[in-house]
């Protein structure tokens, strides 16, 4: 009888793991689709200066990504290409296209408090991820993602909070190894596309002494999901084909 309760208990704890990954799995989906099209205003603020930038963005999935910048007028036509674990950029201004190595996927994005590995979702929550419940209440699911040991991610762990109406987060605290809070990403304003809804408003605040008074706020102007995307957007001649 022990036997049996036992092994029923390790079915359900079993069963129950599966689901938290899947709920992972279909928070992706949610932000990404299986193609994605975005417009956006990123507002870049320090203690000293405040920038803005607008952008476009075609992917699909987390393997593939374009980004192109719209404005400011220096930075007009620099783009970016991201192809599974590759990633480059082209710079008008020098005519020149770079290779951008993995050991600098997690520098800051154009100087915001995103990262490269942000903007081109090189990471995959569900791949390089366990997720748990930690707990639950009418609205929201808290999860704690940790890396997978052979998982070559920066964080050492994630809190996440989850709407549980929309299933996409509503917040996102990221941890280094040694446990020290580095980041909090929050999400707002939820509107509706079609048949999906998404958070326009994304706020990244660093949590570091070095960047008190930064944050990184992107606002999204245009969404478009699950249309097809020209398979030109993701090869190397785009680079320079779309820059104009």
């Amino acid at each position: 009888m022990i036997k049996i309760i036992t092994i029923i208990i390790l079915l359900s704890i079993s069963s129950f793991a599966m689901d938290v990954q899947e709920l992972i799995k279909k928070i992706e989906n949610n932000l990404n689709g299986k193609t994605l099209y975005i417009k956006m205003t990123m507002i870049v603020q320090t203690k000293r200066t405040k920038r803005t930038m607008v952008m476009e963005s075609w992917g699909e999935g987390t393997k593939k990504s374009f980004i192109k910048i719209l404005y400011p007028k220096k930075d007009k036509g620099i783009t970016f290409l991201k192809l599974d674990n590759n990633m480059w950029q082209y710079v008008p201004r020098i005519e020149k296209v770079i290779k951008i190595p993995a050991s600098m996927m997690l520098q800051s994005w154009m100087g915001s408090d995103f990262s490269n590995d942000d903007l081109v979702k090189e990471s995959s929550l569900s791949d390089d991820y366990d997720c748990k419940l930690k707990s639950e209440d009418e609205k929201l699911y808290k999860l704690e993602l940790i890396p997978k040991e052979d998982s070559a991610v920066v964080w050492g762990k994630i809190e996440m909070s989850v709407s549980k109406k929309y299933l996409i987060p509503m917040s996102a605290k990221y941890f280094d190894e040694d446990d020290i809070l580095v980041r909090v990403l929050e999400y707002k304003d939820i509107k509706k596309f079609k048949d999906r809804f998404y958070p326009t408003y994304w706020e990244m605040t660093p949590k570091l002494e070095e960047k008190a008074g930064h944050k990184t706020i992107l606002i999204v102007e245009e969404l478009v999901f699950d249309e097809e995307i020209k398979s030109s957007y993701f090869t190397k001649r785009a680079l320079k084909r779309y820059s104009k």
